[in-house]
């Protein structure tokens, strides 16, 4: 009677602490967040800009054939306090420079001192470790946006992350 209790108090301890993992599940990639009508279109005196974002979906590690997965995180702010930003491009480009997603499928709009985000997913390996985004971007003349992609990643029990900034481009 008492190993008996103790062998079903072993087994209901196993089967409440196992957990069941999911598959991975991949996000969407295209935001409807932010969409503008008529209503919110950008006043005249707008220019236009092209900026590149550096961002790793993987890093060497040790040798060439080894590499550890990286999530990346691309920042777009808004730094003004009075005007707002317009996003008509965000495409995600692979090492080789093809095209692998385009994030939005129409113009978003970021207001005063707003950031939004977007997540590459570290099991999602199709940028390699050139990938990048380019963001078309418009606004009034006095706007000073940062573009900024965070990666984050690990090895055994250390993590570590990196930033790289945005650079315009013709």
């Amino acid at each position: 009677m008492k190993y008996s209790l103790i062998i079903l108090t072993l087994i209901c301890s196993i089967m409440t602490s196992c957990e069941t993992k999911k598959p991975y599940e991949k996000s969407e990639t295209i935001s409807t967040e932010h969409h503008f009508n008529s209503a919110k279109m950008p006043a005249i005196g707008t220019k236009t800009k092209k900026v590149y974002v550096p961002v790793y979906s993987d890093i060497y590690q040790r040798t060439r054939n080894e590499r550890t997965l990286l999530t990346s995180t691309l920042s777009i702010h808004n730094t003004s306090e009075t005007d707002t930003l317009y996003i008509s491009r965000l495409d995600y480009y692979n090492t080789e420079g093809k095209l692998v997603r385009k994030y939005i499928d129409a113009p978003i709009y970021l207001n005063t001192f707003e950031t939004i985000e977007y997540v590459v997913d570290q099991d999602d390996d199709t940028g390699g470790s050139g990938a990048n985004f380019v963001i078309e971007w418009y606004g009034s003349e006095k706007l000073n946006p940062i573009f900024q992609a965070v990666m984050v990643g690990g090895l055994g029990n250390k993590s570590f992350s990196f930033t790289t900034d945005g650079v315009e481009i013709e």
